[in-house]
């Protein structure tokens, strides 16, 4: 049996007529000879009845401290709602189907409520169904703890759940359906000239997701990079999306920048040692305070006598606070966003940090930071910054353009 799984976003099935055209891509897919098991998200977003942050909104308003136990198990419900809804349009249309919670579907967590890692698929459940020919609808973004606890995954974790039910089925792909054309060269709310990319490799969108473009989870990359399942990415209206497999065999153009990404809502600190002066053990000092405190860093350049590094602006005064505690002194600076350019053709080709910078400054951005790897080099900025730091980089790397419209990007 070829066997495919679809994933389906939550604002994908948010109408009758959005749920009808997710009956006919299951139909064509069993047309081209596949068995298609489908995972969907919780319907909508903030603010929609159905939305996982609306009912998270319910429980703080009702009793603040929810442990997390209970939040997970009223979570899980907005994907559950999503699986009975499409089940019963696929059952409308004439199809044999059924819905499935993550946890019936084999998806199995440890006991981090909130942000639960699976530890293991059991798909023998689902095999069941599906090789009795019915299509099953699992409920995305939660599994179950071995004592049968409900958890759920995390954002993104639809992906995720997608991702691990094909390795486990051993599935010929992965589609997920959004509400955009594939994966982009930037945010198209952030720069207008934005365009899809056709083909990429698992290293680069797992990168570009990681520095903040949201159309698929890293995690989800992650599995699917292991198990080679070819992942594409398309809009549920139509359209050829993004095509996220193995480089051997791909025509790729020579540029050295795939794509831009952002991450607003950051905060810089700076710690420089206190009156009592330097200690050789400041570096991990810093570090082991703040994840004793289960505070993330990222973006940083650490010295024997001077730390930076940036957090999510909402920990930044705990942060800031916990190290002063320590003796350290603290420079915090706020509203801050963190811009990157991705891309497997910097690796190892000179240039491309100076037409970052030449890029920034040309545009009248200042950097105050900066860090680089193999396929990033990220630039701090100012919020205010923002878009002109990623429209200034969306055109210095001139990712307007289709491959075969651009001469080589050499620098």
């Amino acid at each position: 049996m070829r066997l495919i799984v679809q994933k389906f976003g939550g604002t994908s099935l948010a109408t009758p007529r959005q749920r009808s055209r997710v009956v006919e891509l299951v139909r064509q897919a069993v047309a081209g000879g596949y068995h298609p098991v489908l995972v969907v998200s919780a319907m909508g977003r903030a603010g929609d009845p159905y939305a996982t942050d609306t009912f998270i909104q319910l429980a703080l308003q009702i009793y603040p401290d929810t442990a997390p136990r209970e939040m997970d198990l009223l979570l899980s419900c907005g994907e559950i709602i999503s699986a009975v809804l499409v089940a019963n349009t696929l059952r409308a249309a004439g199809l044999d189907a059924m819905a499935l919670a993550g946890g019936q579907a084999g998806i199995v967590t440890d006991e981090n409520f909130c942000d639960a890692r699976i530890v293991r698929v059991e798909p023998e459940h689902l095999l069941r169904h599906i090789n009795q020919g019915r299509l099953v609808v699992v409920a995305g973004f939660q599994g179950a703890t071995e004592m049968g606890d409900v958890t759920t995954l995390g954002r993104g974790g639809s992906d995720t759940t997608a991702a691990a039910l094909a390795a486990a089925l051993g599935a010929e792909r992965l589609e997920i359906y959004t509400d955009v054309d594939g994966v982009m060269t930037a945010d198209p709310d952030v720069v207008p000239e934005a365009r899809t990319l056709r083909v990429m490799n698992y290293q680069e969108i797992a990168q570009m997701a990681r520095e903040g473009a949201r159309v698929v989870h890293p995690r989800a990359v992650d599995i699917s990079m292991r198990r080679g399942v070819p992942v594409s990415v398309r809009s549920l209206a139509g359209g050829s999306g993004t095509l996220i497999a193995s480089p051997r065999g791909e025509i790729r153009d020579d540029r050295a920048v795939t794509g831009v990404t952002h991450l607003p809502g950051m905060a810089q600190i700076v710690v420089t040692p206190g009156p009592a002066g330097a200690s050789p053990r400041m570096t991990l000092d810093v570090f082991r305070s703040l994840a004793e405190n289960g505070i993330s860093v990222d973006l940083i350049n650490a010295s024997p006598d001077r730390q930076s590094f940036i957090v999510a602006q909402g920990s930044a005064d705990r942060a800031a606070a916990i190290l002063q505690d320590c003796g350290f002194e603290v420079t915090l600076r706020k509203d801050c966003a963190k811009v990157s350019v991705v891309g497997m053709g910097m690796r190892g080709r000179p240039g491309v940090m100076a037409r970052v910078v030449e890029g920034l400054y040309g545009a009248g951005v200042g950097i105050l930071q900066t860090s680089d790897s193999h396929l990033t080099i990220s630039c701090l900025v100012k919020q205010e910054d923002l878009v002109r730091a990623a429209r200034a980089l969306h055109e210095t790397f001139g990712l307007s353009a289709e491959p075969d419209e651009s001469p080589e990007d050499r620098s």
